[in-house]
C-alpha cells in the first residue's frame, strides 16, 4: 500500500502531528502525513537551512514515495539516475558488477544525487504544500510532557537558550537523526555509540565522468576503501560532473569526544590512493581535486527494544542509525516516514498507531543495522583480498559468481527493495 491522499488534502479531526527535525526524514514524515489529512508541523533546530554535506543514494524502494508525493521532475532534473554498480579490488579489476535501477528493470529508478539538494528540493515542497507557518526553524526540542489528551513539546532557541513557546499535539515524532534529542530524552542511560573502528571521509568534486557517467563503484578492502559516484550530471555538453567520493580506513579513535564532520584537508587522504589509478579514473587524484573533506566516525547504535513510548516515537536515524554499507540509511528512514502515516490513516487513536508502526519497522531496520555491521553486501571486496593469489587479471574468478550473486540479492531482499518485490508493488 502507498501514500493515501492527493495533494492539498486535508481532513480536519486527523492527528496533529509535531515532527522534531526538519533533515530529509522528517520532510518526507511531513509531505506524507500532509497527503493523509493530518495536521503537521515540523521543527528544525537550524535558523537557516543551507544547502550542505555531499552525495546521498535513495534506492528504488523510496523513489516509488518520491514520486507520489510529486518529487519526479525535481528529482530526474537535480539528481543522477544510477546504473550500474560495480564492486572492484584495489586495482581496479572487477569483483562483481550489475545493472542498477531502470536497468535493472525495477520500476522505479535509483538516484545518486547531493544531499543537501534533495533537502532543498523537501523544504521547498514542504513550505509549499503545508505552508510557510508549518516548518519552524530555530527550534530545538528541549523536552516533552505527555499524558491521555496530548502531548506538549518544550523548545528553545538554540542560539541564545531562550525558552519557545509550548507546542500541543497527538503526537511527537524523533526525526532529529543520529545525536537524536528525543531519543536521548526516552532513553538517558542508553550508553555511548556502537564505533565499528572506521573513519569515512567524504568530498564531493568537479571532475571528468567517468565510466558511462551512471555507474556507482566501489573499491579495496577492510583496511582501506574508496566509494564513488557522480551527483550531478555535465550542466552542459562536454562539461564536468560533481562527484561524490569516500574514503575509509581504522582509526583508533575515542568517539565519546570525536566531533562529526569535522573539515579536513584533502591533500592529507589523497596519498593513500596514490597508486589506485585503475585507468577510467585516478582515485589519489580525484581526491586532491578536491577544496575540502569532512571526517565521520563511521558509527551506529544497538537495536532498541522499543521506539514508541505512548505518543512519541523514533523515525530514520533516530530510531535506527546503521552503518552506510548498502548504500541504504536514508532510504530505509523514508520507508519509515510511508510506514508512520498509513499508520496513522489506519488507526485514529495515535497511541495505538506509533505501535502499529513500530511492528511493522522495528525489526527489519534493527536486522540491517547487524548486517551492515559486517559490511553488508561490501563484505565481498574482503573475500577477494583473502583468497586471490594474484592470477585474476581482467575479472576476478577466485570467488564464485554464484555465490557474489546470492550475497547480493540476499541484501537485496533484507532491504525491501529485491525485483520482486518492488514489481509487486508497482502492480
Amino acid at each position: 500500500m502507498g501514500i493515501v491522499g492527493g495533494a492539498g488534502t486535508h481532513v480536519y479531526g486527523h492527528s496533529r502531528v509535531l515532527i522534531a527535525g526538519g533533515g530529509i526524514c522528517g520532510l518526507t514524515l511531513a509531505l506524507c502525513l500532509n497527503r493523509s489529512g493530518h495536521d503537521v508541523t515540523v521543527f528544525e533546530s537550524v535558523t537557516e537551512p543551507r544547502e550542505l554535506g555531499v552525495g546521498i543514494n535513495l534506492l528504488p524502494h523510496c523513489v516509488r514515495i518520491f514520486h507520489a508525493l510529486g518529487l519526479k521532475a525535481p528529482l530526474a532534473e537535480n539528481a543522477v539516475m544510477t546504473g550500474e554498480l560495480r564492486f572492484c579490488s584495489d586495482d581496479g579489476t572487477l569483483i562483481w558488477s550489475e545493472p542498477r535501477g531502470l536497468e535493472a528493470d525495477n520500476p522505479w529508478p535509483q538516484y545518486s544525487i547531493h544531499r543537501g539538494r534533495l533537502q532543498m528540493i523537501l523544504l521547498e515542497a514542504a513550505r509549499r504544500e503545508l505552508g510557510e507557518d508549518r516548518v519552524m526553524t530555530g527550534h530545538h526540542l528541549a523536552g516533552f510532557d505527555q499524558d491521555d489528551r496530548g502531548v506538549t513539546a518544550n523548545f528553545v532557541d538554540k542560539r541564545t537558550g531562550a525558552a519557545l513557546d509550548p507546542v500541543q499535539g497527538d503526537a511527537l515524532i524523533g526525526c532529529d537523526g543520529l545525536h537524536s534529542s528525543v531519543r536521548r530524552l526516552l532513553f538517558p542511560a542508553e550508553g555511548p555509540m556502537h564505533y565499528s573502528g572506521l573513519v569515512l571521509w567524504r568530498g564531493a568534486v568537479e571532475a571528468e565522468p567517468f565510466l558511462d557517467g551512471r555507474t556507482m563503484f566501489m573499491a579495496g578492502h577492510e583496511q582501506q576503501k574508496a566509494v564513488v559516484y557522480p551527483i550531478r550530471n555535465p550542466l552542459a555538453p562536454g562539461g564536468t560532473a560533481l562527484v561524490n567520493w569516500v574514503a575509509e580506513r581504522p582509526v583508533d579513535l575515542d568517539v565519546t569526544i570525536a566531533d562529526w564532520n569535522t573539515p579536513v584537508d584533502p591533500a592529507d587522504i589523497a596519498p593513500w590512493f596514490e597508486d589506485w589509478d585503475f585507468g577510467w579514473i585516478h582515485v589519489g587524484d580525484l581526491i586532491a581535486a578536491s577544496e575540502t573533506a569532512y571526517e565521520f566516525p563511521m558509527v551506529d547504535r544497538n537495536p532498541l527494544e522499543r521506539w514508541s513510548h505512548g505518543r512519541v516515537t523514533l523515525l530514520g536515524d533516530a530510531a535506527h542509525p546503521m552503518r552506510p554499507n548498502g548504500s541504504n540509511g536514508a532510504s530505509q528512514g523514508i520507508l519509515d516516514a510511508e510506514a508512520l502515516a498509513r499508520a496513522l490513516e489506519a488507526e485514529p487513536d495515535s497511541v495505538a498507531a506509533l505501535v502499529s508502526y513500530e511492528e511493522e519497522r522495528r525489526d527489519v531496520t534493527g536486522r540491517l543495522v547487524l548486517a551492515n555491521r559486517q559490511a553488508g553486501p561490501e563484505r565481498v571486496m574482503q573475500w577477494v583480498k583473502d583468497r586471490c593469489d594474484g592470477s585474476c587479471t581482467d575479472r576476478h574468478t577466485c570467488v564464485d559468481a554464484h555465490d557474489l550473486e546470492r550475497e547480493a540479492n540476499a541484501y537485496k531482499e533484507l532491504a525491501g527493495f529485491d525485483i520482486a518485490r518492488l514489481k509487486a508493488m508497482a502492480d
